[in-house]
């Protein structure tokens, strides 16, 4: 009988959390209405959505009417950029943001330019880590506008100085919009942002919902056309019952987050350590210690990445690659090429509640002959 599958993707998708399996299933008989309307099953979805907002808004130290649902997290990040743009477009036509950003935000900054703005990137180092000094010349240059930064990689797992980015912005008086889709329901979000983002499969709750914080105070406008749902800030209807099982699963997975951290950092450290020290010319990347507690990434040399999934796949690991560096593109992660680092056979592997510490054990037991195969197959031999 062969050995079942293992799931080591969780950076991009968490598998559901129980809490939120059962939120759902009770929110899909009373939200189904539209929570707009005044007749009895919609008032009882508007409770519901009420509740859910409530929730979300405690486990974040926000308030309620500083959140609001949208479609999803790429839907979320692309309104943080675009809407703190439109908010203060009198102060300036320039975005700065890290050079290490998720696609949705650099898509953001890309329609950005298209419609005649500006957008300067700012440097990392070979951890992963922003050039804080280069960060605050950026936001101190005249006519910036809205700043954007990814509060931890998600594709390396390097912690980002956001306290240290937000003291600069506020120096500057230019607003901090922080995508945090992997540390919220985590690890603790650094202070100072005016902005924020997250996703709700990050944490185990459905795919479908992202969160958008808009603190009161800042600059923001839709950049949608009108519509008069979660106040104006993202259009159309809500998947409620999803947005209630989201609000669960977050509540739960916060306050599990502590102990689920202690459990993991040791299993990444164990991955970071093994792979260093058995499979010859890999490199490890990002940060070794101001890192997120379950992510890990690993370069092997006379590799090709996909090929290096598809034989992981074909053994039952499911993991992903910081690398789009296949046959197809030649073109490494827009991350790894900022970091300078090593981008060939690239693997991101990432843990999650259900992650036991067999399923580590297995993955370092044989990873290293499948990545001998490859090689092999290559003719690459000797190493």
């Amino acid at each position: 009988m062969s050995a079942p599958p293992v799931y080591l993707d969780a950076a991009t998708a968490t598998p559901l959390h129980p809490v939120a399996r059962q939120a759902l299933a009770a929110a899909l008989a009373d939200g189904w209405a539209d929570p707009g309307r005044l007749y009895a099953s919609a008032r009882r979805a508007r409770q519901l959505l009420d509740a859910a907002r409530a929730a979300a808004a405690e486990t974040l130290g926000v308030r309620p009417d500083e959140l609001s649902f949208t479609a999803n997290g790429t839907t979320a990040a692309h309104g943080a950029v675009l809407g703190g743009l439109a908010g203060r477009r009198r102060v300036g036509p320039v975005l700065v943001h890290s050079a290490i950003e998720h696609s949705a935000v650099l898509h953001a900054a890309e329609r950005h330019v298209a419609d005649g703005g500006q957008a300067v990137s700012v440097p990392v180092d070979r951890s992963g880590r922003l050039d804080l000094d280069a960060w605050a010349t950026a936001v101190r240059s005249p006519g910036v506008a809205w700043a954007s930064l990814i509060a931890a990689s998600h594709e390396v797992g390097t912690v980002q100085p956001v306290a240290g980015a937000a003291a600069a912005c506020a120096e500057a008086g230019v607003p901090l919009y922080v995508d945090a889709a992997q540390m919220v329901g985590r690890v603790p979000v650094p202070a100072g942002w005016s902005v924020l983002t997250a996703s709700a499969h990050k944490w185990g709750g459905p795919s479908g919902v992202g969160l958008l914080v808009v603190r009161k105070g800042t600059r923001w406008e839709s950049p949608w056309p009108a519509d008069e749902r979660e106040s104006g800030r993202t259009p159309g209807s809500l998947n409620l019952p999803a947005v209630v099982a989201a609000a669960a699963s977050l509540r739960a997975a916060a306050a599990d987050a502590t102990a689920e951290a202690a459990r993991l950092t040791p299993l990444v450290e164990r991955i970071r350590a093994r792979i260093a020290a058995e499979v010859p010319d890999v490199e490890v990347v990002g940060d070794p210690v101001d890192r997120l507690p379950h992510l890990v990434t690993f370069s092997c040399l006379y590799v090709d990445g996909e090929a290096l999934l598809h034989a992981l796949d074909r053994r039952g690991f499911a993991v992903s690659s910081g690398s789009s560096c296949t046959a197809s593109t030649l073109r490494p992660s827009h991350v790894l090429e900022a970091m300078g680092v090593l981008s060939h056979g690239n693997v991101r592997v990432s843990l999650h509640r259900e992650t036991t510490e067999a399923d580590v054990e297995r993955f370092l037991t044989e990873l290293p002959g499948i990545v001998a195969d490859l090689r092999a197959e290559a003719g690459v031999v000797g190493l």
